[in-house]
């Protein structure tokens, strides 16, 4: 058998996820929830009903909990992932049908699709070796499905040229990620290479680094000017990092996860001659680039600025721009498609990169089809565009509406405060616990906020993922809450959190 210290020290050093318990726990109380309900439809006879209500269901709930105690809910709100589609928003119709049509070609020749939709997937299918989506691909992805993604960088950056050749679809971000950090990071080298991170952070970024041998150097998000990004922070992160290792690189994310922040032109100008200053490579995490909703906030791409700034920032400044079809209003998460696009890379170092991403033979043929559409949807005139328009327009509306309700409820309560939601799909809001409930967290062998979430599960049906996992600042407490879900899934899920934290904070006062 495989001993644990055969095991690599990198994979060791990865933390363990905090939230894998309380979802664990999650799919115990909904199965404790789904028998209830089951006993219950069983029973046809009104009184024998009345009688279920009374006694039989609190014997019930004190046999199937550990606590021992009957659930004041009926269902679980799960707010922890960031998965539009899980939450309970609906695919958008024309992604879904022309994948339908890509699946069961037959529906090409059908009138049961509208005819853009049928020429879409006519037009895929074709890049597709024997016009199936069973078949591997070119590495780098199908080259048209590359070309309209090049296009769209292009029409997106205000002119500014995307080389095809600097485009590598992959199994999602996440996975392009993983495979720049590999030509960046030499888990042999002494001191270890180290990479600037924002604090807080997407964990699974930084699980990504740690597992390939490299240190994460955390650099503070001033939470007080909305989770803003300071360049005098990122000088102090480098400082801090002499004597422990060498740093290559700079890790933003852009809107912000979990922050939910948007860089201004300004910030990321700093950012850029900052990395150039230090000879960094720039890693630019864009894929909640469409949902920005910050009154007074817009997205623009790291690549954009970078080439607005002009020479020689824009011809030696190396980055690599990262985006998604899992995120945004398109929700795709589990077609697994993503890009990255590499500027003011070596061409020898382009070689090592292809080979790496040749590794994995190719993305899923369906993520790349999500891809393409996300980056050409329907236009005005095509029989398909009226309904887009529609569902997106609801959508961004939700989120709208999502984000303004969460910051005024939450910062309603005491205890608690949350800085505006500008773009990404997160709130993060900032618990302000009372000393006896920390003690009382620290008595269970828990971190505060898992505490504060995991009461929340247990007492208002409520999921959430505990703030410490996002490595934030010492000292301070949050909890990462999912936007992007229906209207009246956010309205009661602030309904419970209002009535639990006020009961919790008289509790622990």
């Amino acid at each position: 058998m495989f001993a644990i210290h055969e095991t690599s020290p990198n994979v060791r050093n990865m933390k363990q996820l905090q939230y894998a318990v309380l979802a664990k726990r999650a799919s115990r109380i909904k199965e404790e929830l789904r028998q209830v309900k089951e006993r219950k439809k069983r029973v046809i006879d009104v009184f024998t009903m009345w009688i279920l209500d009374q006694v039989v269901q609190p014997v019930l709930c004190l046999c199937f909990t550990c606590q021992r105690v009957r659930k004041p809910f009926k269902d679980l709100i799960e707010v922890y992932w960031g998965d539009p589609h899980r939450g309970g928003v609906k695919p958008l119709t024309f992604v879904q049908q022309v994948l339908a049509a890509c699946v069961y070609p037959q529906l090409v020749d059908s009138d049961k699709l509208p005819v853009d939709v049928r020429q879409r997937a006519e037009l895929l299918l074709k890049g597709c070796a024997g016009g199936s989506v069973g078949s591997y691909t070119a590495t780098r992805g199908i080259p048209q499905i590359v070309h309209t993604i090049s296009e769209f960088i292009t029409r997106r950056d205000g002119g500014a040229p995307c080389d095809p050749e600097n485009i590598y679809i992959s199994p999602g971000s996440q996975w392009s990620l993983m495979n720049v950090l590999k030509v960046l990071v030499d888990a042999e080298a002494s001191p270890r290479a180290g990479v600037l991170t924002p604090r807080p952070c997407y964990l699974t970024s930084i699980q990504s680094m740690v597992g390939l041998g490299a240190v994460a150097v955390p650099y503070d998000l001033c939470e007080e000017r909305g989770w803003e990004l300071r360049v005098e922070e990122l000088r102090r992160a480098l400082d801090s990092a002499k004597g422990v290792c060498r740093p290559v690189a700079v890790y933003v994310i852009n809107p912000g996860n979990p922050a939910g922040h948007v860089q201004s032109r300004k910030s990321m100008r700093e950012v850029i001659r900052f990395v150039s200053e230090k000879r960094l490579f720039l890693l630019a995490d864009e894929v909640y680039q469409d949902c920005v909703y910050g009154e007074h906030s817009e997205f623009v791409s790291y690549k954009r600025v970078l080439t607005e700034m002009g020479p020689p920032l824009s011809d030696t400044v190396e980055l690599a721009s990262f985006h998604s079809a899992s995120k945004g209003f398109m929700g795709e998460c589990g077609l697994r498609g993503g890009y990255v696009e590499l500027v003011n890379l070596d061409p020898a170092v382009m070689k090592h990169i292809y080979k790496l991403f040749s590794a994995d033979s190719c993305a899923p043929v369906l993520g790349q089809f999500a891809l393409d559409l996300l980056a050409k949807p329907p236009q005005p005139g095509d029989p398909s565009y009226p309904l887009y328009k529609e569902e997106t327009q609801r959508i961004r509306s939700t989120l709208v509406r999502n984000a303004k309700q969460v910051f005024e409820v939450v910062n309603g309560l005491p205890g608690l405060c949350c800085q505006p939601v500008e773009g990404g799909a997160f709130a993060f809001p900032r618990l302000h616990l009372p000393p006896k409930a920390i003690q009382r967290a620290e008595e269970m062998g828990m971190q505060p906020d898992v505490f504060y979430c995991t009461r929340l599960l247990e007492e208002a049906g409520v999921l959430v993922r505990p703030g410490c996992e996002y490595e934030p600042k010492e000292g301070t407490y949050h909890f990462r809450c999912c936007i992007m879900v229906p209207e009246d899934v956010m309205e009661e899920l602030l309904r419970r959190l209002t009535s639990f934290h006020t009961q919790f904070m008289t509790e622990f006062s």
